[in-house]
């Protein structure tokens, strides 16, 4: 009788548990609305908000938003405003745009780090060099870790084809199916494994040889080369159309876009506005009279 007692307390701990992780959240006071400056901060920022049209902007905003609402984000040894917030949020967002409604289901917390870090998690020896991660296993199987100052790197720099955040993200979206693996599920769905795989073979060679304008950290594993090129796919989308049509083709289906031809522009820089410039927000007012002193 005892021993029936105590197996029925662990399961109803355990449901408990699992009831208490589906609602988890972040912790943050979350706006009912998108702020103006923080849209204003999207315009100057994150050029794949900038680049959308207003009912994707709108929809892009939304997803913020939702983000929010769920995963927590703390500073590690660092603070963390509005704008660490909402590069974290737009960095998940992109990648999954194309998903009404997605859910990253295991991630609970985004970990934000004064500086590169080391695999055991330390920011404080010399040889660090991580600038994000997934967290794997134990207390942060739940968890993404990423340098704040490489985090806001990933978004300065229009022409690198490179960003940390958008890189761990697609990591979690590779992980969909149980795996971080670099098949994601739609290419197992569509049985397009091999060809995937071949491609990720020959552009591996491609990479080695110094023959590729692809970040030769992707020839790591199959799992940071999808990484890599997605970040590449977003970042610069038409010259990666250009450079890499196969490896574009495959990504348009995973990520279900074709950004190359959709307002999603390549290497569009960041917009200077004027005092008198018509304010990016939509308002028809001067931006020196409007989200200027959001500014």
């Amino acid at each position: 009788m005892i021993t029936n007692v105590l197996v029925g307390l662990f399961i109803a701990l355990i449901l408990f548990l699992l009831f208490r992780s589906k609602r988890i959240k972040s912790g943050f006071d979350v706006p009912v609305t998108f702020p103006e400056n923080w849209r204003l901060y999207l315009l100057k920022e994150v050029n794949f908000y900038a680049s959308l049209n207003d009912d994707e902007k709108t929809t892009f905003e939304s997803d913020v938003l939702r983000f929010l609402k769920r995963v927590r984000i703390t500073g590690i040894k660092t603070t963390v405003d509005d704008e660490d917030r909402l590069l974290v949020a737009s960095s998940a967002v992109i990648p999954v745009f194309a998903f009404p409604e997605w859910e990253y289901s295991t991630l609970h917390e985004v970990l934000l780090y004064p500086d590169l870090f080391t695999e055991k998690y330390d920011f404080s020896e010399q040889d660090r060099n991580i600038s994000g991660m997934v967290g794997s296993g134990g207390v942060m199987h739940h968890v993404v870790i990423f340098s704040k100052p490489a985090l806001h790197q990933g978004f300065d720099n229009a022409n690198d084809k490179s960003n940390v955040g958008i890189h761990e993200f697609v990591h979690l979206f590779d992980k969909q199916d149980g795996d971080i693996d670099g098949v994601p599920l739609l290419i197992m769905k569509n049985q397009a494994i091999m060809p995937w795989l071949h491609l990720i073979s020959e552009n591996t060679k491609e990479m080695i040889a110094g023959k590729s304008d692809i970040n030769i950290y992707g020839a790591t594993n199959k799992q940071e080369f999808l990484a890599v090129a997605s970040e590449y796919f977003f970042e610069r989308p038409k010259l990666f159309k250009e450079k890499h049509p196969e490896l574009y083709d495959v990504l348009s289906t995973v990520f279900r876009n074709d950004w190359a031809e959709s307002q999603v522009g390549d290497n569009k820089l960041k917009r200077t506005i004027g005092r008198n410039d018509r304010c990016p927000c939509g308002s028809g007012k001067k931006f020196k009279n409007c989200c200027m002193k959001y500014d």
